[in-house]
C-alpha cells in the first residue's frame, strides 16, 4: 500500500518558510556568502540564490517543486532566485491568514481544513488571472514613467545613458559578488560586449550570441587572485595538443575539423566479424591486412591534408595512435576531444564546415588561422588560436574571457554571474507590454478583479486619445532599493481602493490588496537592518507621486516626427538624477516576469492536496534530475 500524505494549507506554508529562511541569509546588498561542504569534501561558496537552493538535498516534493520553478525562472531571467521564494512566502502567509479569517467566503465545506484550501486556491487564480490582465497595464502607468530607458548600443562611451547601463551591472554584480568586485567585472562585462558588438546590428543579438556561447568564451582558473582576470584575443580551446607543437610557424596557418575518426575502426557498433578457417581464409579478409590498410588510409588522409597546406587539426574524438604518429610525422598539431561547444563557436567564427567524410576534404573546410600556439592558465595547458581577417569578415573583435579567483568555488561564483548578467540584459531589453494596445478602454482595466467574481463593473480612472498607443520601450529601468515594490504597492492599493468603492461596499477586498501587501515584504527585508531607512525609503517613492488622481496620464511623453506618430511614450528618455544613479538600478521587465512566475508557482502549489510516497530510487533519480545541470556544468569544469 502506497502512503498517502494529505496537504494543508498550512503545510505548504511551512516548506516555503524553510526555504526562505536559508535564502535571507544572502538576501539584499548587506547579505552575506553561503558556505556549502558536499559529500565528497567539495566546498561551494556562492551567493547566488538558485545555486543555493538547488545544491540542498530537499526530501518533500513541495520544496523540490518550489526549487524547479526558481531555477526555471532564474535560467531565463538571469536574477530574483531569492525574491522568488520571499515573494511566494510572503504571499502564502497572506492568503493563509485571509483563508483562516473567511474560510467558507465562496461556498460552505464538510471541513474547515478543505474550506481553506478552496478559498486559497481561487485566491491563487484570481492573482493569477488579475496578474495576466492587469498587471501589465497598471505597470505601464504607474511604474515607468518614474524610470528611464538605457542604452545598449555603446558600453565604452562616457554618455549619461551608458552610465546609467553601467550602473544596472554595478546594481547586478553588487547583489552577486559584493562590493568589492562589482566594479570591476562591471568594466570587464562591458569591454566584453564592446569587443562582440557586431557593427550596424542590434545590441541583444551579440548578448544572445555570448549567452549561447559563454561556456566556449570563459576560461576558470583557480589559485590566483580576482585582478588577474582578463580579455585575450581569440578563442582558447581547454585541451592540450595531442602532438608535438613546433615553436616557430609560417603565418598564416591552415586549420580543419574533424567530427570523427581519421583512421576506419575495425568493428563499429552493432557490426559482426567473422571468423573462417581453411582455404575459406582470404587476404583480403585478415585482420593484419585490413589494419595494415587503415594505416595507409590515414596517411593518404595526412597526404590529401598537406596539399592543402594544413598544419591544424582539431577532432571532436580520440584518434588512434596511428593518427598520432602520422600527424607527428608530418608536422601537424593535432588537439583531439574538443568539445561541442568549442566546436560550434570555431565553426561560426572561421566560416567553415566540420569534415565528416575524411575521403571528401574541400576547400570551404579549410579555416585560415592568425596562429595556434599552446596557453598555460593555471596549472593547465590550453590551445589558444586566433581567426585570419575576422574583423573585416565578421565585424566583431574575437576575444576570450578569463576568469581568476583563488578557489574553484570563487571563480565558479564569478563565471556564473557573468552569464546570469547576459541573461538579465535579455530580459530587460524586453518590453512589458509585447503589443500595442489602444488606451480606449480605462486605466484601471474594465474589469475589477475582487475576492468575489460575481462583482464586476465599469468605471472611468484614466481616458486617452482613441488614436493614441501606449508603446513600452525596451530597456525600462528603475531606482533600486525597493522602488518598483512601493510604486506598485501603491498603484495596486488605489486599483483595489477603486474597486470596492464601485461596488459599494467595504466587505469586498479586491485580491490586488494582497497582492500589494506581499510586494512590501521585499523592501521591509532590504531595510531590516534599519526601520528608519526603510520609511525614508517609502517616502521618497511616494514622494514621486502625484497627488491628482489621474495626473499619471500627463507623465507620458508624447513623440513628434516619423518615429513618434503620435504614440505616447511611457519610459522617458530625459535627464537622469545622479542620487537615483547611486542608490543602484535594476530592471521593469525582470520584476514583472519574476511576479508573473512566483503567482504561477503559487497557483501550482496550491493546486497540489496530496502526496504520494513512492520507492526511494525514484525519489533519489527526481532529486538528481533536478541538479543535473548544476551538476554537469560542474563535471566539465572538472574535466
Amino acid at each position: 500500500m502506497v502512503p498517502v500524505e494529505q496537504l494543508h494549507l498550512s503545510h505548504v506554508l511551512q516548506t516555503v518558510s524553510a526555504l526562505e529562511s536559508i535564502v535571507l541569509r544572502s538576501f539584499g546588498p548587506e547579505g552575506g556568502q553561503v558556505l556549502f561542504t558536499r559529500d565528497t569534501g567539495q566546498v561551494m561558496l556562492s551567493r547566488n540564490g538558485k545555486r543555493i537552493l538547488t545544491a540542498l538535498h530537499l526530501d518533500h516534493p513541495l520544496a523540490r517543486m518550489v526549487v524547479r520553478c526558481v531555477w526555471k525562472h532564474s535560467t531565463i531571467t538571469g536574477d530574483g532566485s531569492k525574491t522568488f521564494v520571499l515573494l511566494l512566502a510572503s504571499l502564502l502567509r497572506i492568503i493563509h491568514a485571509t483563508a483562516t479569517k473567511e474560510p467558507h467566503m465562496f461556498q460552505p465545506h464538510n471541513s474547515t481544513e478543505a474550506a481553506e484550501a478552496a478559498t486559497a486556491r481561487h485566491l491563487a487564480d484570481r492573482l493569477l488571472e488579475f496578474a495576466l490582465t492587469e498587471l501589465d497595464e497598471l505597470i505601464v502607468l504607474n511604474v515607468l514613467p518614474h524610470g528611464f530607458c538605457v542604452s545598449l548600443d555603446n558600453f565604452t562611451a562616457e554618455t549619461q545613458h551608458n552610465l546609467s547601463c553601467q550602473t544596472l551591472l554595478v546594481s547586478f554584480f553588487r547583489t552577486r559578488l559584493g562590493y568589492a568586485y562589482c566594479d570591476f567585472f562591471r568594466n570587464l562585462f562591458c569591454e566584453l560586449l564592446s569587443h562582440w558588438k557586431v557593427k550596424d546590428d542590434r545590441p541583444s543579438f551579440s548578448i544572445q550570441f555570448l549567452n549561447n556561447s559563454f561556456p566556449a568564451l570563459h576560461t576558470q582558473v583557480s589559485g590566483v587572485p580576482v585582478s588577474c582576470s582578463r580579455l585575450i584575443e581569440g578563442q582558447v580551446i581547454h585541451r592540450d595538443f595531442a602532438t608535438p607543437c613546433p615553436q616557430v610557424r609560417k603565418q598564416p596557418l591552415k586549420a580543419v575539423v574533424f567530427n570523427g575518426y581519421l583512421q576506419p575502426k575495425l568493428l563499429a557498433t552493432q557490426d559482426v566479424l567473422e571468423l573462417r578457417c581453411g582455404d575459406k581464409v582470404t587476404e583480403d579478409r585478415g585482420i593484419v591486412h585490413f589494419s595494415s590498410w587503415t594505416e595507409r588510409s590515414v596517411e593518404s588522409i595526412i597526404a590529401t591534408l598537406q596539399s592543402f597546406g594544413v598544419s591544424v587539426l582539431l577532432c571532436a574524438l580520440k584518434q588512434s595512435s596511428a593518427v598520432l604518429a602520422a600527424a607527428t610525422q608530418a608536422g601537424m598539431c593535432l588537439v583531439e576531444c574538443v568539445s561541442d561547444e568549442e566546436i560550434s563557436l570555431f565553426t561560426q567564427l572561421s566560416g567553415v564546415t566540420p569534415i565528416s567524410d575524411c575521403w571528401r576534404i574541400h576547400p570551404e573546410h579549410i579555416a585560415t588561422l592568425t596562429f595556434c600556439k599552446p596557453l598555460l592558465l593555471g596549472a593547465h595547458r590550453n590551445v589558444h588560436l586566433d581567426f585570419h581577417d575576422c574583423e573585416e569578415r565578421l565585424k566583431v573583435k574575437p576575444c576570450s574571457l578569463v576568469i581568476c579567483a583563488p578557489s574553484e568555488a570563487q571563480a565558479d561564483q564569478h563565471a556564473c554571474a557573468f552569464q546570469d548578467a547576459f541573461r538579465m540584459l535579455l530580459t530587460a531589453l524586453e518590453p512589458v507590454c509585447k503589443t500595442q494596445t489602444a488606451l480606449e478602454e480605462t486605466i484601471p482595466s474594465k474589469k475589477c478583479t475582487s475576492l468575489h467574481a460575481d462583482n464586476i463593473s465599469d468605471e472611468t480612472a484614466c481616458r486617452v486619445h482613441p488614436h493614441q498607443k501606449c508603446v513600452t520601450e525596451t530597456g525600462c529601468v528603475i531606482s533600486a532599493g525597493g522602488t518598483f515594490e512601493f510604486l506598485l504597492h501603491h498603484a495596486l492599493h488605489q486599483y483595489g481602493h477603486s474597486c470596492s468603492v464601485s461596488v459599494n461596499t467595504s466587505a469586498v477586498v479586491p485580491v490586488s490588496q494582497l497582492l500589494a501587501k506581499a510586494l512590501l515584504s521585499v523592501p521591509r527585508q532590504i531595510y531590516s537592518h534599519n526601520l528608519k531607512h526603510f520609511l525614508q525609503a517609502q517616502t521618497r517613492v511616494m514622494a514621486l507621486i502625484p497627488k491628482q488622481p489621474h495626473a499619471l496620464c500627463a507623465n507620458f511623453i508624447h513623440t513628434e516626427g516619423p518615429l513618434g506618430d503620435g504614440k505616447l511614450s511611457s519610459c522617458k528618455k530625459g535627464n537622469i538624477s545622479l542620487k537615483f544613479l547611486d542608490l543602484g538600478l535594476e530592471s521593469v521587465s525582470c520584476k514583472y516576469q519574476l511576479v508573473l512566475a512566483v503567482l504561477q508557482c503559487l497557483t501550482n502549489l496550491l493546486q497540489t492536496n496530496m502526496v504520494l510516497r513512492t520507492h526511494t530510487v525514484l525519489h533519489t533519480k527526481s532529486h538528481d534530475s533536478l541538479n543535473a545541470h548544476l551538476e554537469s556544468s560542474e563535471d566539465e569544469d572538472e574535466d
